[in-house]
């Protein structure tokens, strides 16, 4: 067999941790599960999966175009969001191309570009933010693409309005800006730009958003891109024909009606990072305030020991090495009890490890 050389050099997904019984807050998950009224729709849905899915989506198309003020033709959906980033890399990359992204960010935008052999250029990031005109030195002639994520993950810090716009107006117009919003829904900040509304000023913008957090769905795999029709155009080329499954749609345009879920949401997040962020600070670790769903600190020691001695407490949170911070790891914000469990556990390491 012939196998393309790059497949040769690109790392196998590895799994993340799991242990019976565990409480599991690395994947930032939404603690409440799924919309009730996407529920709802998966049970009115289900005697109909001997069919094909809409391989066009129409529904969801129509109905995130009302919400947005825009036409379905501004939309692809994707087998999550993940899968939209790797139709933008196979409609915009290829062998001498170049993307720009930060230091630490998703990895997502880094295989994407490898997968079609593009050279991926990192920013350097401070205090866990991205530093646009950082990203603007790197890009020349050869860029086709830069990536950021808004609030950022793992870190949860975000840009501005301000600082967002002021980026697109010195961005060359052959290069697509996509902003990878997945945990918008969680944002609070006044100054958060609306960029979805800046899409009409910006055909070379793309926003990015997911149905796998706030909405509950991350077990159906569902997200959507946004961006000038021509744009749409390019991108859906790289779409299968029925990437997206019937329970799927179903769920997500339900999930679309379900605002009482969303604020239920938000608002058990709010709660929850206000009693990590006095917690952390009583136990003398320093955090990044966040705009997700998810807080991110450094930790004493390795990040590697402090991930295996909370598991081995019954608690499951991500280290940060692979994202380049070693030393940070990032926990997803669960229910009270769970938040409390997380904290007593790494609480109970820390003595150990402090005496």
């Amino acid at each position: 067999m012939r196998v393309r050389k790059v497949v040769e050099t690109l790392p196998s997904y590895t799994a993340g941790a799991s242990r019976p019984g565990a409480i599991k807050l690395s994947s930032n998950e939404n603690p409440l599960g799924p919309s009730p009224l996407a529920l709802k729709a998966l049970q009115d849905t289900a005697a109909t999966i001997h069919r094909y899915p809409d391989g066009a989506c129409r529904a969801l198309k129509e109905k995130l175009a009302e919400l947005h003020g825009l036409s379905p033709d501004w939309y692809v959906i994707g087998n999550g969001s993940d899968e939209v980033m790797l139709f933008i890399a196979g409609a915009f990359v290829d062998r001498g191309a170049s993307v720009v992204t930060g230091e630490h960010t998703f990895s997502e935008y880094t295989f994407a570009t490898r997968v079609f052999e593009g050279e991926v250029r990192y920013a350097p990031m401070q205090e866990g933010r991205f530093q646009l005109e950082e990203i603007l030195a790197r890009i020349d002639a050869s860029t086709r693409v830069v990536f950021i994520c808004n609030p950022n993950n793992p870190t949860g810090t975000y840009l501005s309005h301000e600082e967002l716009t002021s980026f697109l107006e010195k961005v060359p117009g052959d290069v697509l800006v996509v902003v990878d919003e997945a945990y918008r829904e969680y944002v609070e900040a006044r100054d958060f730009p609306e960029t979805v509304e800046l899409l009409k000023d910006h055909p070379n913008l793309m926003v990015l958003r997911t149905f796998s957090k706030v909405y509950g769905l991350a077990g159906l795999r569902v997200g959507y891109g946004v961006a000038h029709p021509q744009v749409i155009r390019y991108v859906g080329r790289l779409k299968p024909p029925f990437n997206v499954n019937l329970l799927g749609q179903a769920a997500a345009l339900a999930a679309l009606d379900d605002e009482a879920f969303v604020e239920r949401s938000r608002a058990i997040t709010r709660e929850g990072k206000a009693f990590l962020y006095g917690e952390l600070s009583r136990l003398g670790l320093f955090y990044y305030p966040s705009e997700a769903n998810f807080v991110c600190f450094r930790v004493e020691g390795s990040s590697q020991e402090a991930f295996r001695a909370l598991m081995e407490r019954g608690v499951i949170i991500r280290p940060l090495d692979s994202f380049g911070l070693p030393g940070w790891m990032r926990v997803t914000v669960g229910t009270h009890e769970h938040n409390t469990a997380f904290i007593a556990a790494l609480e109970d390491y820390l003595r150990t490890r402090r005496t």
